[in-house]
This record gives structure tokens, C-alpha cells and sequence, in this order.
């Protein structure tokens, strides 16, 4: 069966069971679960069960190519954000839409919002960078970025990318987790004791726990700090993480609204999951 195919069986099975789910637990559910409910009950499931999905149009993006790279981009704020060399431009459409909803203030994978954001002269580690967005969109804030990506064929997109910030742009080829080898770091081992970092940005596909463990002195040392870390991988992250923060002395809150990972096979009840946790520990002067 083609892949296409069985995405729409997988998304059309998925929504019965989650409005079936729902349907059936008693009492009133809270505004935010009626809103994603309010969504399903007229539209196919989508990762970001919500109404702004709509204003976002692939094919209204502009896709450029850079011969002297031999690579292709699009703006990001009037800034070249690459992609991998292989890529055609209808990809790169449909990603780069993908991208700019996901930080979408309405969307609950959206990294900052109004009072927890990337401030001037922040030093950013960017772990799980792919192409790099997240870090392009405040490079002129930052005083310092180190991007983390494990995927060998972001590199160059990254390099191209970063080159006109490249003197205060780290880019590591390498997992962040809880062993430090050739191809992996920790964060502990990475930043030097009494090196100062300002925010973390957490995406790294279901690993973030690993992340966590190789991360305690940083945690536990650093005066000011915040981290966006995404929760919607694992059902039992959000409320592990935000026990972990909480046990550091972070003051935590999760983003606004739901995701629906409908592609993935396992995810049982409550299907529903916050998209990342914020966690902030302020400057012992504040």
C-alpha cells in the first residue's frame, strides 16, 4: 500500500478514536480539549489540531537558489535560511510551511512567547537545530549561538546559513545525551564550569530525557536560565520534566493548545499532548 495511502488511514482512524475518547468520559472537558474537539468534529486530524493551520500556504513560498553553493533557500525576515543540497523546491515549501507554523504564537510548539523569549546579548544553545530556524530568527539578539545537529547532511545547509554571524556561530556535528564519545556530548561536558548560558532550545526527537541526564551540573549551576524543551515525543515527559526543573529551581509553565501525533502507531489515550514545557530560573539579583 502506498505510503500516502496509509497516512490518511492512520489520520482518519486516529480522529474517530480520539472524538470516541473524549465522547466518552463524563463531565465537561476544559476549554482547551473542547477547542482541539471543536476542531476534529469538522476537519481531518492534523498535528496542530487548530484553525490558524489555514493562513499558512505552501505554495505562496518564494524558493531561491544560490548557484555560487549550489544550494536553495528562502527568507526568513529578510534572512537566507538554507536547506540540504538534495532537497527539491516543493519540499522545501512544504517544510518551511511546516516551520512557520510551528512558531506560530497560537501554536503549542511555538519556542517563545511574550515574557520567556531569547533577550539581547544571550548566549542560545540550539539542540536539534536541523535547518536552523529557530536560531536565524534571533541571531541578531544573541551574542553567542553553539547549534547541535547529529544529521551530517545539515551541516553545509547550516554553514551557508550562519556564515555572515559565523563569528559567534558554533556549529556541532554531534548528539547531545548522556555519554560523551566521538559522536555524542554532554552538556556537563560541553560548557565549562562557570561558562555562562543564558537559554536552551530542546528538540531532539524523543531523546530529551537522555539530554537531561548529561545535563545536571548545568542545571543545578547556572544563576539564570531559561529552557524551551519539547514534551510531545513521550506521553510521561511533560510531568517528568516539569518535576526535574521544579527539583532545580525552575519556575515552569507549558505552551498553550495540544498536538495529535497521528502518525504514530503507539500513542494510546489521552492522545492529546502539550507541546513543549518552559522553564525559567531567574538571576538571584531579581
Amino acid at each position: 500500500m502506498p505510503k500516502f495511502i496509509w497516512k490518511k488511514i492512520l489520520a482518519k482512524a486516529m480522529r474517530s478514536s480520539i472524538l470516541e475518547y473524549y465522547d466518552g468520559l463524563p463531565g465537561p472537558h476544559s476549554e482547551e480539549i473542547e477547542s482541539v474537539l471543536g476542531y476534529l468534529r469538522v476537519n481531518p486530524v492534523t498535528v496542530f489540531p487548530y484553525h490558524f493551520n489555514d493562513q499558512y500556504v505552501a505554495d505562496n513560498i518564494e524558493v531561491y537558489d544560490d548557484k555560487g553553493k549550489r544550494l536553495r533557500y528562502v527568507l526568513l525576515d529578510g534572512k537566507r535560511l538554507y536547506f540540504k543540497r538534495k532537497w527539491s523546491k516543493s519540499r522545501i515549501r512544504k517544510t518551511f510551511n511546516g516551520l512557520l507554523k510551528e512558531q506560530d504564537q497560537r501554536c503549542p510548539h511555538c519556542y517563545e512567547n511574550d515574557t520567556f523569549k531569547v533577550e539581547k546579548g544571550d548566549v542560545l544553545l540550539d539542540i536539534g537545530a536541523a535547518e536552523g530556524n529557530f536560531s536565524l530568527s534571533v541571531v541578531e539578539k544573541a551574542s553567542r549561538i553553539v547549534l547541535f545537529e547529529s544529521n551530517n547532511d545539515w551541516i553545509e545547509a547550516l554553514h551557508a546559513t550562519f556564515e555572515p554571524w559565523k563569528h559567534k556561530v558554533q556549529i556541532v556535528n554531534k548528539f547531545v545525551g548522556d555519554i560523551s564519545n566521538l559522536d555524542c556530548t554532554t552538556l556537563d561536558d560541553f560548557i565549562l564550569p562557570g561558562e555562562k548560558v543564558s537559554f536552551l532550545k530542546i528538540d531532539i526527537e524523543g531523546a530529551e530525557s537522555q539530554l537531561l541526564n548529561g545535563s545536571k551540573r548545568i542545571l543545578q549551576e547556572q544563576n539564570a536560565l531559561k529552557v524551551a524543551i519539547c514534551t510531545y515525543h513521550k506521553q510521561e515527559d511533560e510531568n517528568q520534566f516539569k518535576d526535574l526543573f521544579s527539583q532545580n529551581g525552575f519556575e515552569t509553565s507549558h505552551s498553550d493548545g495540544f498536538m495529535v501525533l497521528y502518525h504514530d502507531r503507539k500513542i494510546e489515550a489521552p492522545f492529546l499532548r502539550r507541546g513543549l514545557l518552559r522553564a525559567t530560573k531567574y538571576s538571584k539579583a531579581e
